[in-house]
């Protein structure tokens, strides 16, 4: 008997071949045991297969159906009962590993359905007159060959789950997909568990960046990239290479962004306006994505004042000012918490405009356009009244901010769209 490190839990079918379950048992030493087996079957696991096993497992148990020919009868039995039972005895996804020798065709469909979220390995052991021995290890049980066959489903339905896992990325779902992608890893086989790995790092990395967690985001994806360029190289799944450039341009933008030593980064407002798009493009959320837009107009006006004339929004002397500005600076900005002075948005771009700014002039000329726009995001629900933002106004208020920043779409960062 070949030797094989002991099993987290054995699903075993039994119905009248005992000495295949004794030979499994004994072979794959499982931590916890469960027989799936008709009544009439329950005497013979008691009489000659219990008293065989030579390592008893820590815990037992069994799943009767009342028909071992009936698929419906089979598959109620199991599905009332194993989801608790494995729950109990804390049997995590890939853990399961599943015996197919004893049953009957309504056994074999009902174990395979039931047990596919647990399992990563299926195994049986077949005779030599109908399982050709190449497909698997010709052993000796009681003086007779049998073939020990076993493989794992999980290795082919996983491009399924994957093409799942894309899906839900691609909708901006990056928690879900990340979990789905980790449950793929922990059922395939070894050799394909760095690709869902990597898969899921990305997942988490796209939903950190999503946060705002550029480090972290950045991190997950390093990890991610190393990876799933390493899997490129042993060839993956398609779709795979042509992936990496977009990864890699992403990875590049956050470790920009992540290590500029400025109080006020330039790379933010770019991402803030990213930010605003998927908000639209993707979720459809408009009154999210307006309330991020504006957050980006201002961060654009942030970092040009802060680059050019060393102004600090938060913080602004009113000496740094143009003159028509210092006055109503020191009236209406002064915050009595702290005692600094605070520009809001519109000053922001009035004082880039008496700098000779050029995206503060920019900004006088399309305020009338943008006044009755930034009219309507103040009285929507995320703004400070009850009317929802339409997506027109949205978009309308996006073509002037691009407008008045002169940044293009092609500078902003794209998050990649996963066919795998």
């Amino acid at each position: 008997m070949s030797v094989e490190s002991p099993v987290k839990a054995l699903l075993i079918a039994v119905s009248d071949d005992a000495p295949a379950a004794v030979y499994s048992i004994n072979r794959l030493k499982p931590e916890l045991l469960c027989f799936f087996v008709p009544e009439s079957a329950k005497s013979l696991v008691e009489t000659a297969v219990q008293p065989q096993i030579s390592q008893m497992p820590r815990r037992w148990d069994w799943v009767v159906t009342p028909d071992a020919h009936r698929f419906m009868a089979c598959y109620q039995a199991l599905s009332r009962t194993l989801p608790d039972l494995l729950r109990t005895w804390e049997v995590h996804p890939g853990e399961l590993v599943v015996d197919l020798t004893g049953t009957t065709p309504a056994m074999a469909a009902s174990l395979s359905l039931a047990s596919l979220t647990s399992t990563s390995r299926v195994v049986a052991l077949g005779h030599v007159n109908t399982v050709d021995p190449a497909d698997g290890e010709t052993v000796t049980v009681e003086g007779r060959e049998r073939v020990w066959v076993q493989g794992n489903p999980w290795d082919e339905a996983a491009a399924l789950s994957r093409r799942e896992g894309c899906e839900l990325f691609n909708r901006g779902a990056f928690t879900p997909a990340s979990s789905l992608f980790r449950q793929i890893e922990s059922r395939v086989s070894g050799g394909q568990k760095p690709l869902y790995r990597a898969l899921a790092d990305l997942a988490e990395g796209y939903g950190l960046w999503e946060r705002f967690q550029y480090r972290q985001a950045w991190d997950k994806l390093k990890t991610s990239l190393k990876a799933l360029d390493m899997a490129s190289v042993w060839g993956g799944p398609a779709g795979l290479k042509g992936l990496l450039p977009s990864i890699k341009a992403n990875a590049g933008f956050l470790e920009k962004l992540v290590l500029d030593p400025q109080e006020v980064k330039e790379a933010v407002a770019y991402d803030l306006l990213a930010h605003a798009r998927r908000r639209a493009d993707v979720d459809h959320h408009f009154e999210a994505a307006t309330a991020t837009l504006l957050r980006a107009l201002e961060a654009f006006a942030q970092w040009q004042l802060f680059k050019q004339y060393k102004i600090k929004t938060w913080d602004v002397q009113p000496e740094q000012l143009p003159e028509a500005l210092r006055e109503s600076c020191r009236t209406c900005y002064l915050d009595d918490v702290d005692g600094k002075y605070k520009l809001p948005l519109q000053s922001q771009f009035r004082a880039l405009a008496g700098l000779g700014d050029q995206m503060g002039q920019s900004f006088l000329v399309q305020w009338p356009k943008m006044k009755p726009l930034l009219d309507a995001a103040s009285h929507a629900v995320l703004g400070h009244g009850f009317e929802p933002v339409k997506a027109e106004r949205f978009h309308q208020l996006y073509e002037i901010v691009v407008k008045v920043t002169g940044v293009s779409d092609t500078s902003l960062p794209k998050f990649p769209t996963l066919n795998l």
